[in-house]
């Protein structure tokens, strides 16, 4: 319920700005919100199958298409960026916007990503999913840089594999000459490593439990 008055708050400051300015240049953020919440959505299924004890090959399907979706959550983030470009509102009404948008992504994805770790720690141990945590951190954080540069969404991988491998394989073979990509997956990685530590120490702390690392 947070999550979704988060939400709603959002949609509605870009009415209000809409209004206020004629502009559709905040227009983006429902859209991100939306795809912010496909992760959750997957987490939630992957968690109830487990409980209601799916078998391992379709638990690992559904968190392939988690881990698909999974950067579309911590992408809100680097709508910071507009902040610099639109004009028509006040700067303070635009930070606060896109502030609560990149808070509810960051939120939506510590807590899918919390559903998931809870399912592997259950069936491998908590070594194995602070390592699947880790994981998908980076990938995500590679995802990021794939939706925010070069513009590849997350579909693209079931609607044009063949065209996103190919620039995959491209950029591969050359990582030299393409230093940001570096950049971008180090810095968001480890900026969401340690943030969804602090989530999930105030998860813990919430619940009043010892949880091992």
């Amino acid at each position: 319920m947070p999550l979704a008055l988060l939400s709603a708050f959002v949609v509605a400051g870009v009415v209000v700005r809409w209004r206020y300015t004629g502009s559709y240049q905040a227009a983006n953020l429902p859209w991100n919100l939306f795809l912010a919440w496909i992760p959750l959505i997957l987490a939630l299924a992957v968690y109830d199958a487990h409980r209601r004890g799916a078998r391992t090959a379709w638990l690992l399907a559904g968190g392939g298409f988690w881990l698909l979706f999974f950067p579309n959550a911590p992408y809100l983030v680097t709508d910071l960026k507009h902040l610099g470009a639109w004009s028509g509102a006040p700067e303070w009404f635009d930070v606060v916007l896109v502030s609560a948008a990149a808070w509810t992504g960051l939120l939506l994805g510590f807590a899918s990503l919390y559903l998931v770790q809870a399912v592997v720690r259950e069936l491998r141990g908590a070594a194995a999913a602070w390592l699947v945590v880790v994981g998908s951190i980076a990938l995500g954080s590679f995802g990021i840089y794939l939706g925010r540069f070069e513009r590849w969404n997350s579909w693209d991988a079931l609607t044009s594999p063949g065209s996103l491998l190919a620039d995959l394989w491209a950029g591969g073979m050359n990582p030299v000459a393409h230093p940001r990509v570096l950049a971008v997956t180090v810095l968001f990685t480890g900026f969401l490593t340690l943030a969804y530590l602090t989530f999930y120490s105030v998860v813990a702390l919430g619940r009043n439990e010892q949880e091992p690392f």
